[in-house]
C-alpha cells in the first residue's frame, strides 16, 4: 500500500484504531505512521486477505466441474459423512451447492433437519429487531436508507425508544437486535450507549427486554470495548458481499465502501472482547456459491484467530426498498436455492445459530425452520418508531429500511410453530451465564448444552403463555410444554424444570438455568 492511498484509506484518531469522522481530519504524522505500519506488516485487524478469491473461485470452478461428470453417489457419500456433525470442508461445501439432483437434495434437506434437532432441539428462538435511526452517510444501492433517498429521516428520542420497548415488551419480546444507519452526527456511540441504557432499565408488567444484540457499522477495537461494557450480547454485522467488485459497485461512497475495513470488523470486536459475533450475506449481490464459501471462509478465519468462529450466521435475500430496482441484479436467488443454501450451511457448521427474518414469506419460512434455521424474528418492524405507532392513526416517522414478507405476529407465529412440532424460546441464559464464545462451543459440541437450553426454553415459553398468549395459543402451548417437558432425559433436571413451571404460574419471573 502505498502512502498516497494510505492517506486516502486511513485517516485515524491519535491511537491509529478509529477512523475520523467524516469533516474530521486526521494529522498528517498519524498518516504517515500508520501507512508506514501496513506497510511493515498485514495487520489482521484491517487486512481482510483471509476471503481468498482466487483460493474459491478454483474450488467453485473444480465442484461445478464435478457436477456434471459425477454420479449422485459421490454427493450422497458427502452427506453422509456430514451426518456426523464435524462439519464440511470448502471442497465438500462447494460440491453440495452445485447439487441439482432432486432426490439428493431431499436427502440433503433430511440431513440438514436431522442434524439441527440433534443439536438445537425442535427449540425455535425468538427476537425483535428495533430501528433507531434511518440517517445514513453511505449510498449502498440495495438500502432504502441510502444517502441519495430524500424521505423524512427520524432518529428516536429516549422518550421514544422507551415507548418503542413499552411495545415490544407487550409482544412478548426479550431479546432486541439495535439497527441504525451510519451517522456519527447523528446516531454515535454516546446515542447507542444511552439508548442500551434505556432499553434496560424499561419494565412493562412483567416485561423485561434481557439481552440486547447489536448491529452497527464496523468502529474501532476502543468503541467495541464500550459496546461490551454497555452489555450487549452478539455483534452483528453483515458483508453483504464478499465479492470486492461487487462490494465496490454497490457501495459507491460512504465510510462502508472500505472494504477491509468492514470485513475486519468482527476481528477487532473479538480482540475487545466481545466473544459472541453474527456474520451474514445479503443473497443477490452476487453468486451465492461463492457468498457461501467466502462466509464460511471468514468464520474459519476468526476461528483461527480466536479459537472460535461466529455465533450465528444470517441470510437475508435482497428485498425491495425505496430507490431499489431488483431487476438491476443479475444474481438473485430462488427460494429453491435459499433452502440449499439453509441446509448446506447446517451441514458445513452444525454448531452455529442460523438466523432467518421476516424478510420472506410465512410459508417458505415454515419449510427453512425444518432445515437449520434455529433463530427468527416475528412481528418485525423496519420502520424507525414503527412498533409504537403500530395500529393508531399516528403514521411511522420513517421509511421502512426494506419490505417484509411475513407481518405475523409473535403469537400467530408461535401458533404455527407449536402445531409443526417445534418448541418457541425467549430465553437469553447463555449470555448472562457467560456461555458464549470458547465457553459454549465444547457444551454444544458435548451435548450437554441440551440438558440447559431445553429446560430454559420450556419456562421462557411458560412465561409467554401466562403473560402474552390468546387464550387459543396458550392452550396449544400447554399442550406443546407438556410433550417437550417429557422429552429432558435428565429425570432430576425434569423434575426441577415442573418446580420452577409451577412457581412462574405463582408469579416469579426470570428463572433459568
Amino acid at each position: 500500500m502505498s502512502l498516497l492511498k494510505c492517506f486516502v484509506q486511513w485517516p485515524c484518531d491519535s491511537n491509529f484504531q478509529r477512523p475520523a469522522e467524516p469533516g474530521r481530519q486526521g494529522s498528517l504524522a498519524c498518516y504517515l505512521a500508520t501507512g508506514k505500519k501496513l506497510m511493515e506488516q498485514k495487520n489482521p485487524l484491517f487486512d481482510a486477505s483471509f476471503i481468498d478469491e482466487d483460493r474459491i473461485n478454483r474450488l467453485l470452478a473444480e465442484a461445478r466441474r464435478q457436477s456434471a461428470s459425477s454420479a449422485p453417489a459421490h454427493l450422497l457419500a458427502v452427506i453422509d459423512r456430514a451426518r456426523e456433525a464435524e462439519g464440511l470442508s470448502l471442497e465438500e461445501t462447494a460440491q453440495l451447492l452445485f447439487c441439482e439432483d432432486d432426490a439428493v437434495l431431499g436427502e440433503l434437506f433430511r440431513t440438514a433437519g436431522a442434524i439441527k434437532q440433534k443439536i438445537y432441539g425442535r427449540r425455535m428462538v425468538f427476537f425483535a429487531p428495533l430501528y433507531l435511526s434511518s440517517f445514513c452517510i453511505n449510498n449502498c444501492l440495495y438500502c432504502g436508507y441510502r444517502r441519495d433517498n430524500k424521505f423524512e429521516r427520524h432518529r428516536l428520542t429516549l422518550d421514544e425508544i422507551e415507548a418503542e420497548i413499552r411495545a415490544l415488551e407487550r409482544m412478548g419480546h426479550k431479546r432486541l437486535a439495535l439497527e441504525c444507519g451510519e451517522d456519527p452526527g447523528e446516531c454515535d456511540l454516546d446515542y447507542l450507549e444511552k439508548a442500551i441504557s434505556a432499553i434496560y432499565r424499561v419494565r412493562e408488567g412483567n416485561g423485561r427486554i434481557r439481552r440486547v444484540n447489536v448491529n452497527i457499522a464496523a468502529t474501532s477495537v476502543e468503541n467495541y470495548r464500550r459496546l461490551k461494557k454497555a452489555q450487549i450480547g452478539t455483534y452483528i454485522l453483515f458483508q453483504e458481499t464478499y465479492h470486492r467488485e461487487t462490494y465496490s459497485q454497490v457501495h459507491p461512497s460512504g465510510p462502508k465502501r472500505d472494504y477491509d475495513y468492514h470485513t475486519t470488523a468482527h476481528h477487532r470486536a473479538m480482540s475487545a472482547g466481545i466473544d459472541d459475533v453474527g456474520l451474514g450475506v445479503l443473497f443477490g449481490l452476487y453468486d451465492y456459491h461463492f457468498e457461501v464459501l467466502a462466509l464460511l471462509s471468514h468464520a474459519q478465519a476468526l476461528e483461527k484467530s480466536f479459537g472460535v468462529g461466529p455465533h450465528t450466521l444470517s441470510v437475508p435475500r435482497l428485498r425491495p426498498a425505496a430507490g431499489v430496482d431488483l431487476r438491476t441484479f443479475p444474481h438473485l436467488v430462488t427460494d429453491r436455492d435459499l433452502k440449499k443454501i439453509v441446509a448446506v450451511l447446517r451441514l458445513a457448521v452444525p454448531y452455529t445459530g442460523l438466523i432467518i427474518s421476516t424478510r420472506e414469506e410465512p410459508a417458505l419460512r415454515d419449510e427453512l425452520f425444518a432445515l437449520g434455521i434455529s433463530q427468527l424474528s416475528a412481528g418485525s418492524s423496519t420502520d424507525v418508531g414503527g412498533y409504537a405507532s403500530a395500529g393508531s392513526a399516528q403514521s411511522s416517522p420513517a421509511a421502512p429500511q426494506f419490505q417484509l414478507s411475513d407481518r405475523r405476529s409473535p403469537d400467530e407465529v408461535i401458533a404455527d410453530l407449536c402445531q409443526k412440532g417445534f418448541l418457541p424460546s425467549f430465553c437469553t441464559a447463555c449470555y448472562r451465564q457467560g456461555r458464549t464464545g470458547d465457553h459454549f462451543m465444547p457444551l454444544a459440541k458435548s451435548g450437554s448444552i441440551q440438558n440447559m437450553c431445553q429446560p430454559n426454553a420450556i419456562l421462557t415459553f411458560k412465561e409467554y403463555l401466562l403473560d402474552y398468549a390468546s387464550p387459543a395459543v396458550r392452550s396449544l402451548g400447554e399442550e406443546t410444554i407438556a410433550q417437550h417437558l417429557a422429552r429432558i432425559p435428565l429425570a432430576k433436571t425434569r423434575a426441577e424444570t415442573e418446580a420452577r413451571l409451577e412457581r412462574l404460574v405463582q408469579g416469579e419471573r426470570d428463572l433459568y438455568f
